[in-house]
């Protein structure tokens, strides 16, 4: 049997660990385990440097098996797993041991953290010892894309792949493409025209020889796996139209809250409040009307509805306040007269040229009352016959610290962005998980932003998070880069992790398929055993876990390999036990 020469690393992440755990002291501590031949403590183990240490250890110590404590396995697993392969290693020949968020930050007390951070470390150092070699595998890719919506980002993807000679599919479920932003009249901070913008793409999406367009459409699921997906298309015609894609992006965009729950605002029951898209849709038949045909002489703008508060969306929905200045300005060269108020929590301009837009607007005689959104919403009451308006808005004015009115003819409720409604259902059908506001979660935040767990499967534009245009055209050609980068490789390696069948043991009863999330699994008939597709499968252990013979085993994850983390946790616990 093959020696076991295990290398140890311990990451100081700058202070995120080493602040609470004793690292030095924790790295001398496991060089004293067995088959522990080389145990080091370094500021950065996921930095060039670092990297570089252990491939130069492995080569020198002939170790191998690696084991890293560090962050999270979902943001550097990968990294160590290419740099094993540098050395010359098996990838799976690696562990990682999380004593960043599993133990530094959730900890106040340094001894107790570096006592946690020795029996993860050690409970990594045991199990390592079990890993096996697992060879990659890898599949061809079908050269067509599948994307789902019509908006500006579904758009601006399409266009990139079928530019490259590739083919696409594109679905929107509507009967126009162009999402949001064919709604719009200006952008900000520039004040460019959106139909100037939007119509062009359209154009020529409809007409590319690489892009096959379904308008009033919709899918139910898609089957198959990263370079061989397969599902049919669902007209509102009845028509049905099989089709086969290597890739998918997501790019379904997203809905305005409706304000209508908040009574404050009396939205539904005073006519001339209202949302800043119906305002918008003034802004494009170029008329500027209260619902009785008059010229407001005073309107008021107020932000963060249905955003930033724990009663309805806590996250901020990022373009409304420069979409409020936006409107500011343009109210301001339709009415000259007229009195504009924009009444904000917090005014946040980041994005490139929008501090100078709002610093711009400030300048234009518009006046700035800031509310408190958490707990004193401003409130929308009818007003008298004598005060020369149609509203008054009572504030809590915190600023200058008073109550005050603030009179109104139009009022403007910048309502916030969420989900829409079918992100669910389309969340099922592709096999992507959401957040707990119904967006889509990338792959990573920091690092892989664009695409998702399912692999083949990228995420753009509002459907992952409430953003501006400039943000929602990146993250498309983003996802088309990382798709035509699978195309021009011609293949893909597919994870290797995954579960495997033991005919011998298999008695055919067939629980897996049942319970398999992935419709891996399927039954051989003529041998009355179940067998995996390893392809589909995600390792997730459902079936093997569902098994009542234990004839299913996951690579990477088997019985011995769990059990011997165990001990190794239980081990030095006990240690620690008998030392106190």
């Amino acid at each position: 049997m093959e020696e076991k020469r295990i290398g140890v690393y311990i990451c100081w992440c700058g202070t995120n660990i080493s602040l609470m755990v004793d690292v030095e002291t924790v790295a001398k501590e496991m060089a004293k385990l067995p088959n522990v031949v080389i145990s080091k403590d370094y500021k950065y183990v996921c930095s060039d440097p670092g990297q570089d240490i252990i491939i130069k250890d492995i080569k020198e110590h002939n170790l191998n098996r690696i084991v890293v404590a560090s962050c999270s396995p979902r943001m550097h697993e990968l990294t160590f797993r290419k740099t094993l392969v540098k050395a010359g290693l098996n990838p799976y020949y690696f562990e990682m041991a999380n004593i960043r968020e599993q133990d530094s930050w959730v900890h106040t007390d340094r001894v107790e953290a570096t006592k946690k951070a020795k029996a993860l470390i050690a409970a990594a150092i045991n199990r390592v010892s079990f890993h096996e070699a697992l060879d990659s595998r890898s599949v061809e890719i079908n050269p067509a894309t599948f994307i789902i919506g019509g908006g500006i980002s579904g758009l601006s993807a399409a266009l990139e792949i079928a530019d490259s000679g590739k083919k696409v599919f594109l679905i929107e479920r509507s009967g126009r493409m162009g999402g949001h932003v064919a709604d719009f009249d200006l952008t900000f901070p520039y004040m460019y025209s959106a139909q100037q913008m939007i119509t062009p793409l359209i154009q020529r999406v409809k007409s590319h020889q690489n892009i096959e367009l379904f308008l009033n459409s919709e899918i139910k699921e898609i089957f198959g796996y990263i370079g061989n997906f397969e599902s049919t298309i669902h007209s509102k015609d009845g028509k049905e139209t099989a089709v086969k894609f290597g890739n998918v992006i997501i790019a379904t965009g997203l809905k305005t809250f409706d304000p209508s729950n908040i009574e404050n605002y009396g939205y539904g029951k005073l006519p001339d409040v209202i949302t800043s898209f119906e305002f918008e849709k003034m802004l494009l038949n170029g008329i500027i009307k209260t619902k009785d045909g008059k010229e407001p002489k005073n309107i008021a703008i107020i932000h963060c509805v249905g955003s930033r508060n724990k009663n309805y969306h806590e996250y901020c929905s990022r373009t409304c306040c420069m979409t409020a200045l936006k409107y500011a300005n343009q109210i301001r060269c339709e009415l000259p007269k007229a009195n504009i108020f924009d009444i904000y929590a917090d005014m946040r301009s980041f994005g490139k040229g929008c501090e100078e837009f709002y610093t711009l607007s400030s300048r234009r005689n518009i006046k700035f009352l800031m509310f408190d959104q958490e707990n004193d919403l401003p409130k929308i009451v009818s007003a008298n016959s004598g005060d020369n308006c149609d509203m008054l808005i009572e504030i809590n004015e915190k600023l200058t610290g008073k109550t005050i009115e603030v009179p109104a003819d139009m009022v403007i409720l910048m309502v916030g962005m969420e989900a829409r409604e079918n992100a669910k259902e389309i969340a099922h059908a592709v096999g992507i998980s959401m957040c707990g506001n119904s967006f889509y979660i990338e792959r990573h935040p920091k690092l892989d932003p664009v695409a998702t767990t399912t692999n083949g499967v990228y995420i753009a534009g509002g459907c992952q998070a409430p953003k501006e245009i400039p943000d929602s055209v990146a993250q498309a050609k983003a996802a088309a880069a990382r798709i035509l980068a699978t195309i021009a490789k011609g293949s893909v390696e597919v994870e290797v992790t995954t579960a495997c069948v033991n005919e011998d043991f298999c008695c055919g009863c067939q629980t897996c398929i049942k319970v398999c999330p992935y419709t891996a699994i399927s039954f051989d008939a003529e041998k009355k055993v179940s067998v995996v597709n390893e392809v589909l499968c995600k390792g997730c252990g459902t079936c093997g876990s569902g098994c009542p013979t234990g004839a299913i085993k996951c690579k990477h994850f088997t019985d011995m390999q769990i059990l011997s983390q165990i001990e190794g946790i239980m081990k030095i616990s006990h240690l620690e036990l008998q030392e106190a």
